[in-house]
């Protein structure tokens, strides 16, 4: 109890305070699967192994960190191509450039908050650095694996060889 306390006596006095976290990332609502069903159903029956796969936050928390049992659709999207949307934490204070870094689905994840669940961190690597900052979140593009990536921030149970980040775009809400 006396370390939460600490924690939201520090934050308050960072003036940091914790984003809702989403629900469900999507790139668009024409990407959106019918209502009632699940967002990998839609995708399997479609996606060739060619094919960038947008997938949001709730596919990754299908992975029980506590086993390291990923479920079928985390099987299915293994070494293939996808897109998902959060923020940066670059590995060391006041990196402006990097070729690795983690990716959260909200922001101020592992900074001055405990840091999310491993299946809601991504340990991201790159073949090239690029200009990071973390108050704006990115679209990260490439091939997603499930690991377990320890960091000073706690430990991120997947991995993605990123080949794209760009800012996300703005339409008034996180979809």
């Amino acid at each position: 109890m006396l370390s939460w306390l600490v924690m939201v006596v520090v934050a308050g006095m960072c003036s940091v305070r914790p984003a809702r976290v989403p629900d469900a990332v999507a790139a668009s609502p024409t990407s959106r699967p019918p209502s009632g069903t699940m967002p990998m159903q839609l995708v399997a029956n479609t996606a060739s192994p060619t094919d960038v796969i947008t997938i949001d936050w709730k596919i990754l928390r299908t992975l029980d960190f506590r086993t390291g049992k990923a479920s079928d659709t985390l099987r299915f999207l293994e070494t293939r191509r996808v897109r998902l949307p959060g923020f940066i934490v670059p590995l060391e204070d006041f990196q402006e450039r990097a070729k690795e870094f983690l990716l959260v689905p909200y922001f101020g994840a592992c900074v001055h908050l405990p840091p999310p669940p491993p299946n809601q961190m991504i340990y991201v690597t790159m073949n090239r650095d690029i200009k990071i900052s973390w108050w704006n979140p990115v679209w990260i593009e490439g091939t997603l694996q499930v690991i377990n990536y320890k960091s000073v921030y706690g430990i991120a149970g997947y991995r993605m060889r990123v080949d794209r980040v760009t800012l996300y775009e703005d339409n008034g809400k996180w979809p």
